[in-house]
C-alpha cells in the first residue's frame, strides 16, 4: 500500500513538472525566423532611417496601444505649437483618471512643464490639456493625430485619444499595429523638424514645475528604464490598459545604426519586466547581425551610362550615325543605403532604352537603374539624356544637299 501511495505522489510530481515545463513555454512566443523567444503578441525591429522591418511577429495586426500614443501626442504638439504656451486646465481633462497630474479647472501651466509631465510620468490630465490647448478640442487634436500619421506612412492606426485610454468611436477602437509605432518613433526620433526637441522632453531624467501661479508644485521622473539599461538608448514611452496589456515603443542609435523596436500585448500583471526582455533581445539581435551598407559601393552595369544611338536627327552628315551621352539624375529617389543582414545581397535592375528616334530634349529620362533588397526597391536612379538633337526636317535637308552641292564644285 505505502508503495502505490507513492507511486502515485511521483506519477503527480512527474504531472506537475511536465504541467510547468509547459506553461513557461508558453510564456514566450517563438519567433520564426531568427530563433528569438519573445513575450509579446506583435513586435517589430525596424530600421529608423529607411523605416524598413528588419523583424517582425503579427507586425500588421491592429491591436489597442495604451500610453505608446504619447509619442504622437507630443511630435503633434511640437509641430503645431510653442512650448512657452499658457495652457488653461478645462473640467474635462481636470476629470482624467489616473494615472494624471491632479490638476483643477482654471489652473493655468506652461506647455513645456505638461509635455514632461505627459512622457516622464504618463499624466492623462496632461495629455487632454495639452490636446485642447493645441487642437481646440480633444476631436480635433486626434484628427491631427491622425493626419500626421498617415503622412508618416501608416496604414492600420486610428487614434481617438490623445493619452491612449480605451476608446471606440464609429465602429473602430484606438488602435495600431506594432509596424505603425515603430514608424511613428522612427518619425520621431530620425526624420521629424522638431526631433531634438522630442528627444529632449523624452531622455529628462527628472522636471519639477508649478502652475503658473506658483501656488501648487509637482515633480515629474522619468519611468523609462530602458535609457538606463544599453548603450545608446535614445528614447521610448511604456504604456499599459487592461484591454492593451503593457506596451513599448522604444529607439536606439549605436554604431551609425538606429533601431527602433515596438511591442504590443507584452504581458499582463505581474509581467511588468516583459518589455524590457524583449526590447534588449531584439535590439540585441539588430546590432549583432545587421549593418550598414551604401548603395554607391554597390557596382552598376557599365552600359548605364553608355551612349544611346539617335535616329534621324540633325547631324554632321544626311544619313550619319548620332548619339546621346547619358548621365545619372540629381533627383534619385529612396534611400542611399540599408541596415542589412550579413546574408543579404543588393539587386542592381537596369531599365534602359537601346535607340532614341530625334527630337532628344536635353534631360531627357532614358532609363532607371534600381536597388532592391529582399524583394523591395529602395533606391532608383533616373538617366537622362544630357544633349539635344533636334529631328530632321524639310529645311535642314535642303540645307545640307546645298551644302553638299557646294562641297562638290
Amino acid at each position: 500500500m505505502k508503495k502505490c501511495v507513492r507511486n502515485k505522489k511521483a506519477v503527480l510530481v512527474s504531472l506537475i513538472l511536465v504541467m510547468a515545463i509547459l506553461v513557461q513555454q508558453t510564456m514566450y512566443v517563438q519567433a520564426d525566423e531568427a530563433n528569438l523567444k519573445l513575450y509579446a503578441k506583435a513586435a517589430v525591429l525596424m530600421d529608423a532611417d529607411s523605416g524598413r522591418v528588419l523583424y517582425e511577429r503579427c507586425g500588421d495586426e491592429q491591436l489597442a496601444m495604451a500610453s505608446t500614443t504619447k509619442i504622437m501626442t507630443l511630435i503633434v504638439t511640437l509641430e503645431n505649437a510653442s512650448l512657452g504656451d499658457t495652457v488653461e486646465v478645462s473640467s474635462y481633462a481636470a476629470s482624467m483618471p489616473q494615472v494624471h497630474l491632479g490638476m483643477r479647472k482654471g489652473e493655468q501651466y506652461r506647455l513645456r512643464d505638461l509635455t514632461l509631465s505627459l512622457m516622464l510620468e504618463s499624466h492623462n490630465d496632461s495629455a487632454v490639456a495639452i490636446a485642447e490647448h493645441v487642437g481646440g478640442s480633444v476631436e480635433q487634436f486626434a484628427a491631427l493625430m491622425n493626419q500626421k500619421a498617415a503622412e508618416i506612412g501608416c496604414e492600420n492606426t486610428y487614434y481617438i485619444t490623445p493619452n491612449g485610454l480605451d476608446a471606440v468611436r464609429g465602429g473602430k477602437f484606438h488602435s495600431t499595429t506594432a509596424r505603425d509605432l515603430a514608424l511613428v518613433m522612427s518619425y520621431c526620433v530620425a526624420k521629424s523638424p522638431q526631433k531634438e526637441a522630442f528627444l529632449e522632453i523624452t531622455r529628462t531624467p527628472n522636471h519639477s514645475f508649478t502652475d503658473l501661479s506658483g501656488k501648487r508644485s509637482f515633480s515629474c521622473v522619468n519611468h523609462n528604464a530602458f535609457l538606463g539599461m544599453m548603450t545608446g538608448a535614445l528614447s521610448g514611452k511604456t504604456g499599459f490598459t487592461n484591454k492593451a496589456g503593457y506596451c513599448y515603443v522604444g529607439a536606439l542609435r549605436r554604431d551609425g545604426k538606429t533601431f527602433v523596436v515596438a511591442l504590443l500585448a507584452c504581458g499582463w500583471p505581474s509581467h511588468k519586466t516583459y518589455k524590457w526582455s524583449d526590447t534588449r533581445t531584439l535590439m540585441e539581435y539588430g546590432l549583432a547581425h545587421y549593418d550598414y551598407r551604401s548603395f554607391d559601393e554597390v557596382e552598376i552595369p557599365s552600359e548605364a551610362m553608355a551612349d544611346i544611338i539617335v535616329s534621324g536627327g540633325q547631324g554632321s552628315q544626311i544619313g550619319g550615325r548620332m548619339y546621346v551621352p547619358v548621365a545619372a539624375a540629381a533627383d534619385a529617389a529612396g534611400v542611399d543605403g540599408l541596415l542589412m543582414h550579413e546574408d543579404e545581397k543588393v539587386t542592381v535592375t537596369l531599365q534602359k532604352v537601346r535607340m532614341l528616334t530625334a527630337p532628344v530634349k536635353n534631360g531627357q529620362t532614358v532609363g532607371y537603374v534600381t536597388y532592391e533588397v529582399g524583394n523591395r526597391e529602395w533606391k532608383r536612379i533616373r538617366l537622362v539624356a544630357t544633349g539635344e538633337i533636334k529631328a530632321v526636317d524639310m529645311r535642314w535637308c535642303v540645307r545640307k544637299v546645298i551644302e553638299k552641292w557646294m562641297l562638290s564644285e
